[in-house]
C-alpha cells in the first residue's frame, strides 16, 4: 500500500509523467517542475497546454526568491496553501492583505474592489515583490496598471478562475508584461485557481529550495 505523504507523491508524478508520454507531450525542461506541479494539484492535463511563461520567467523567480524576494497572494486560501518550510529556508515572507478591514475601507472609498485595493497597497508595501493572482481578475487589471506606470514585480503569477473578465485579464497582463520585461506566468483560458497559484508558488520554492524531492522535504 502506498501511504506515505513521500510514497503518494512520487507515485503520483510517475504517474503524471507516464499519462504525459501516452499523450506524446514533452515539457519543457526549466517549466517543466511548475507544470508538473500545477497537473498534480488539480490532476488536469490542460496545464500541460495552457500554461505559459514568459521567456525565462522560471529561472528569474527562483533567482528572486533565492534573494529573500517577498511574495504576495490574492486570498488566504493560496497563502495558506504555500509551504512554510520551504519559505523559511530562503527567508520569505508571504503575505495577503484581502482580509484586512482596511483594504475593504480603501476599496469601498476609491469605488473600486479590495483585490486591486490589496495589489495597490502590495505595490506600496512590497514593491518588487511575486504576485500571486488565483482568484480576481481585478487585481490582474490593476497591475497591468502598475506595471504601465513603472512598477517591476519581481515575477506575476496569473492564473484566476472564473467567467467574467478571467480571459481578457490573463492575456492583458501576460502582453503587458512581456512589453516591459516583467516575468509572468499564466494559465491562459478559464481555468486557475488559488491551489493553482499556490501550486506554481511552491514549484518555486521546491527549485530554489531544492526541496523538489519529498526526501529533501523529510517526507518518507
Amino acid at each position: 500500500m502506498i501511504r506515505t505523504p513521500g510514497q503518494i507523491e512520487r507515485a503520483s508524478m510517475a504517474l503524471i509523467r507516464a499519462e504525459l508520454r501516452e499523450r506524446g507531450i514533452a515539457l519543457p525542461t526549466e517549466n517543466e517542475a511548475v507544470i508538473l506541479r500545477c497537473i498534480h494539484a488539480s490532476a488536469d492535463f490542460d496545464y500541460a497546454a495552457n500554461l505559459r511563461f514568459t521567456q525565462g520567467a522560471v529561472k528569474k523567480a527562483t533567482d528572486a526568491l533565492h534573494s529573500g524576494t517577498e511574495l504576495v497572494t490574492d486570498t488566504n486560501m493560496a497563502l495558506a496553501g504555500i509551504s512554510r518550510p520551504g519559505l523559511q529556508k530562503l527567508g520569505v515572507s508571504a503575505y495577503c492583505y484581502m482580509a484586512e478591514t482596511f483594504i475593504a475601507d480603501r476599496a469601498k472609498a476609491e469605488g473600486s474592489t479590495r483585490a486591486a485595493a490589496a495589489m495597490d497597497w502590495a505595490a506600496e508595501q512590497n514593491p518588487g515583490a511575486i504576485l500571486a493572482v488565483g482568484n480576481a481578475p481585478t487585481a490582474l487589471l490593476r497591475i497591468a496598471e502598475q506595471i504601465r506606470d513603472g512598477l517591476r514585480p519581481a515575477l506575476v503569477i496569473a492564473v484566476p478562475v472564473g467567467f467574467v473578465n478571467v480571459v481578457e485579464s490573463k492575456e492583458l497582463i501576460f502582453a503587458v508584461c512581456e512589453e516591459a520585461d516583467v516575468p509572468c506566468i499564466a494559465a491562459m483560458g478559464r481555468k486557475g485557481g488559488s491551489s493553482i497559484a499556490a501550486a506554481i508558488c511552491n514549484a518555486l520554492i521546491y527549485s530554489a529550495a531544492d526541496l523538489l524531492e519529498p526526501d529533501a522535504r523529510g517526507w518518507t
